[in-house]
């Protein structure tokens, strides 16, 4: 869910990020639901289950047949979703529901979904995980023929799309507007009388399907089927349309046949550790993760320490598989809420110990293997770092359980430029000196494949989308090819300009 952005966005943004925050964030969460009484309480615990997807905002879609409800507000799910009118706030038996995160410029409540819209053929709201690589040419295109939006978000365009079609029922209107978007997207669509959901052709993004009763759910993970005591049942495949309705569920596969390429970060960081994503459980991947980095990139140390709570899965097969005992070195607290802009950097130094603190007993005069899920552009591992040595620790060796992060992304999650990417602008060396420790080790790229079951890469035909490690997208980039086309020509224009 990718928002356009300009000057007069970006004043308008409802926070700001740390710009020390060195996280990557994964933009949604999604959760629909047909056939449950009160539908709108089952989705808000399903939100729960999926808040690490997106903490700054949240909504419910709900139908009870004739008329649609929506409450959209920025804030924690169990923030937002209280009171006990909340069924009468939000009546019918089925709902969608959506949590986000939003990047630079998008965090406005218009942006926030479900996002609604009153068609000829009825009413629908959509919620949406997910980033469109052709948004903008889309927008633009649409605009240009007397298009009016409302937001700045992605995910109105596919309501534009579906608006637009010529296609007699709504199935064939949300397919034909699927024809025409690209990138990767887990999208659900609440209608008056049923609930569709759909994956990318890739099956970038993760959608599962799961069973409460007679009622069927779609979740972005199996965590939140847990959390409201449904079975899961499979997940949504790549390039697969599902209706559900009072018929039962219908699939449709409207795409050309692909072989699926979901996203490696699911298993690196995204998804929740009791999650399982395309058949496998994250926290034995991460576990395996680990026990591979340990094989690569051994250390004489002591002691291994995650970096929490997203590196103690890999810390874990680190420990098994190097013999060294798995000690809780630092200690991460739970209610630290929303990270501002402070107004010193030596604030913003300190801010690092509201998240994690330094266990100085475990820490003091040891040789410390320090693990984490990624590197992103160093600032907080920096810290942690000088943290963790403050506190007594005689060495600091760092391990990354994923590969060097040397791309951006452009499927939904929020990751800095190329330029501000760490392992993009330094060598191994350059790293180990900015980053303070005694060695630095990254998970290969084949290690991860490992990890994940595979013998390696293959090279010809990956398995997954690694675009961040590889550069090798798995997708056309429409609106970054236009961009960066438009950028030479107007350097191009510059430069004869200089010169006549």
């Amino acid at each position: 869910m990718r928002n356009a952005s300009s000057p007069s966005e970006l004043s308008e943004s409802f926070i700001s990020r740390d710009p020390d925050d060195d996280s990557l964030r994964l933009e949604c969460g999604v959760f629909g639901i047909y056939a449950m009484e009160d539908a709108a309480a089952v989705t808000v615990l399903g939100l729960h289950a999926l808040q690490h997807r997106g903490q700054e905002a949240c909504g419910i879609a709900t139908s009870d047949g004739r008329r649609f409800y929506t409450e959209r507000a920025h804030g924690l799910v169990g923030d937002v979703f209280t009171g006990a009118d909340l069924i009468e706030r939000l009546p019918g038996r089925s709902a969608i529901g959506h949590t986000r995160y939003s990047t630079a410029g998008g965090s406005h409540l218009r942006n926030v979904q479900p996002m609604f819209a009153d068609l000829d053929s009825g009413g629908i709201a959509i919620a949406h995980n997910g980033n469109l690589t052709n948004f903008m040419t889309l927008r633009t295109k649409l605009v240009a023929e007397g298009a009016i939006f409302q937001s700045t978000s992605d995910s109105e365009v596919i309501l534009h799309l579906i608006a637009r079609s010529r296609g007699l029922k709504i199935m064939d209107r949300f397919v034909d507007a699927l024809r025409v978007i690209e990138g990767g997207f887990a999208l659900l669509a609440l209608t008056r009388n049923g609930l569709i959901g759909a994956r990318d052709p890739l099956g970038i993004r993760p959608l599962v399907i799961g069973r409460l009763g007679d009622a069927f759910v779609l979740a972005s993970e199996t965590c939140a089927l847990d959390m409201i005591g449904a079975t899961f049942v499979r997940d949504v495949e790549h390039g697969e349309v599902v209706q559900i309705d009072d018929e039962g569920l219908k699939s449709f596969k409207p795409f050309e046949r692909k072989s699926a390429r979901p996203c490696l970060f699911e298993y690196v960081y995204f998804a929740r550790p009791d999650s399982v994503v395309n058949g496998k459980s994250i926290y034995e991947v991460r576990k395996r993760m680990g026990r591979q980095l340990a094989i690569e990139h051994p250390a004489d140390a002591d002691i291994v320490v995650p970096v929490p709570d997203s590196g103690v899965p890999a810390s874990l097969g680190f420990s098994e598989q190097s013999g060294l005992p798995f000690e809780l070195g630092i200690i991460r607290n739970h209610y630290v809420g929303r990270t501002f802009i402070q107004p010193t950097q030596h604030i913003r130094d300190l801010g690092v110990r509201k998240k994690h603190s330094p266990n100085r007993v475990v820490l003091e005069g040891k040789k410390v293997i320090l693990i984490d899920d990624s590197i992103v552009r160093g600032t907080t591992s920096v810290k942690i770092v000088r943290m963790v040595r403050a506190a007594g620790a005689k060495e600091v060796h760092l391990r990354s359980a994923s590969p060097p992060i040397l791309w951006p992304d452009y499927y939904g999650i929020d990751m800095p430029d190329r330029h501000k990417l760490l392992a993009a602008q330094h060598t191994i060396e350059e790293m180990k000196a900015m980053l303070e420790v005694d060695s630095l080790g990254f998970l290969s790229v084949d290690g991860l494949y490992k990890a994940m079951g595979h013998e390696g890469r293959d090279n010809k035909a990956p398995q997954y989308t690694d675009h961040y490690f590889t550069g090798d997208y798995p997708t056309r980039l429409t609106d970054k090819e236009i961009a960066d086309s438009e950028s030479e020509s107007d350097g191009l224009q510059l430069s004869l300009l200089a010169n006549s």
